[in-house]
């Protein structure tokens, strides 16, 4: 007779647990289910909680005072916590989503888990100009690594299930379960073909039912309804598709550039950075409050047409530098929601200035806002299918598709143009970390340079003195990554005019992990050197 149940218990799990091992495709399914659940709960209680604590700590009509105290300490409080406990914690996530997929073989902590859950919260609560989502595809993701690693699961696994919790995450902080599907394929694993869609498409799914369970039925924007006006329109939508990409190409550059400023600064002034931050957003908010926090309740006004030109066009452009400073600085949030926020100002703006001079031809104001969300996102973040598909998710409005076709895409194309590395690439660039490009990782079928590389044994530094000589000591000097492809490797040896070059770490470009040799590579492609002796002839 068995005297403890739970031991009981334990043993039918374990037998279970063992026996789902065995079938990698039902572990996947149950994974995916378990992942989506967890993360819908937890993403409900961020939201619910950076929403309450925002509305005590800055509540509408306060002082003025207290809009500039609250966030400067607010900032100064979870820049200590991030200095001092969770440095991996900053940020928007994404970039540090992309970092441990490609480069940490899947891993995130569980400390950093927590302490983009702590910090963000703290930041948004107190009036930082940032977003929620970005962290919460963080969160997501990092939960998923977490539980693939207390399961003992294989690399290749704990990999694959860290886009299944951020797909989780993003359905369930936009309300937007195809979109968070997109994204995760789009830009974090930048191949819509991944075999990871459908545990993605579940984990989506399931998180996406846990939020109506708890918080409801309702998208996350109410508009009016639709309709095109004039076929006219057409082209103000384009033109609202070039305001959007030379407003994202703005708002990345500024962005990037104060983070060079601030990575410039003296390393002991990086916990105070973030009240830097803090207070910029004060003081801009001490005379224009709106501009403080995530802001959905003020995009939801002019969605409705209930701002006026001038105040759209001005928080514009503030939102870009308030959120450009405090994400620069260092704080814990992410660009998602405060790309939707510009967006709409734009579009809002545009289509006031349309609707004035041609008020027979045009829809009202808040029809352009409503695009000028899509094409924000798509100029800023570069994902240009899951910009479309997410507007369409959080309003529910589908004849909008066509326009926010068109202003994506020339918002877009030019942001392609005047901004060539997009903003979580550069992000990472700037952090030393080389992720790997949208091109690199579609290459499907072809051999990989870490399948024939010759693994390093010697001293990093001398080792690629020893290589490329003088040529070792430029900023961008010859080099290939493991997961890059061989024809990759014969471009740059013909370019570089070497036999052998380095190959490096994508987290440290001076880590030298090996070497690629022009030999190995001609053997890998069946072309061996032809023998003194061999006949060309017919």
């Amino acid at each position: 007779m068995d005297t403890h149940p739970q031991s009981g218990f334990a043993s039918k799990f374990k037998r279970l647990l063992e026996g789902l091992r065995q079938n990698e495709n039902q572990l996947a399914i149950v994974l995916s289910l378990v992942i989506g659940a967890l993360v819908g709960l937890v993403i409900v209680a961020f939201i619910l909680l950076t929403g309450r604590l925002a509305a005590r700590m800055y509540p509408p009509g306060g002082a003025g005072w207290h809009r500039i105290l609250v966030p400067t300490l607010g900032s100064l409080v979870t820049g200590y916590l991030l200095w001092r406990y969770f440095p991996l914690a900053r940020g928007s996530g994404i970039p540090q989503t992309k970092f441990a997929l490609f480069v940490n073989e899947g891993r995130i902590s569980f400390r950093t888990v927590v302490g983009k859950f702590v910090c963000c919260s703290a930041s948004l609560a107190s009036g930082i100009a940032l977003g929620r989502e970005g962290p919460s595809a963080h969160i997501g993701a990092g939960l998923a690594s977490v539980i693939a690693r207390k399961l003992g699961l294989s690399q290749e696994r704990v990999k694959a299930l860290v886009p299944v919790g951020c797909s989780a995450a993003l359905a369930a902080a936009f309300n937007t379960p195809i979109a968070g599907v997109l994204f995760s394929l789009e830009e974090v694993m930048g191949d819509l073909h991944a075999s990871v869609l459908g545990t993605t498409v579940l984990s989506s799914a399931t998180a996406w039912m846990v939020l109506h369970l708890v918080l409801g039925d309702d998208p996350l924007f109410h508009v009016s309804g639709y309709r095109l006006v004039h076929p006219s329109e057409f082209g103000i939508y384009a033109v609202l598709g070039v305001v959007g990409g030379l407003g994202s190409v703005c708002f990345v550059k500024l962005l990037l550039g104060l983070r060079q400023w601030f990575m410039r600064l003296p390393k002991w002034s990086v916990w105070l950075q973030p009240a830097i931050g803090g207070l910029s957003v004060g003081l801009i908010g001490y005379f224009v409050p709106e501009v403080m926090g995530v802001g959905y309740n003020y995009v939801e006004k002019v969605l409705n047409g209930d701002m006026v030109l001038q105040v759209v066009v001005l928080l514009a452009i503030l939102k870009i530098v308030a959120t450009a400073v405090c994400y620069s600085s260092g704080n814990a949030g992410g660009i998602f929601g405060p790309s939707l926020f510009i967006g709409a100002m734009m579009g809002g703006a545009v289509g006031s200035i349309a609707h004035y001079f041609l008020p027979n031809y045009t829809a009202g104001p808040g029809a352009y806002a409503l695009v000028g969300m899509g094409a924000a996102f798509a100029g800023i973040v570069r994902t240009p299918l899951t910009s479309v598909i997410m507007i369409f998710e959080m309003t529910r409005d589908y004849t909008i598709i066509v326009p926010l076709m068109i202003s994506n895409l020339i918002a877009f194309f030019i942001s392609q143009r005047f901004q060539r590395i997009p903003i979580y690439e550069a992000l990472a660039d700037q952090d030393g970390v080389h992720l790997p490009t949208a091109e690199s990782r579609s290459n499907h079928g072809r051999i990989r340079i870490a399948q024939v590389m010759r693994a390093s044994n010697g001293d990093s530094a001398a080792t690629l003195e020893e290589i490329l000589g003088a040529k070792a000591d430029a900023k961008d000097f010859p080099h290939v990554h493991p997961d890059h492809t061989l024809n990759l490797a014969l471009e740059r040896m013909g370019a570089a005019k070497v036999h052998v070059l380095p190959v490096v770490s994508r987290a440290n470009v001076r880590h030298l992990l090996g070497v690629v040799v022009l030999e190995d590579v001609l053997e890998a492609y069946g072309v061996g050197r032809p023998s003194a002796s061999q006949d060309y002839s017919e």
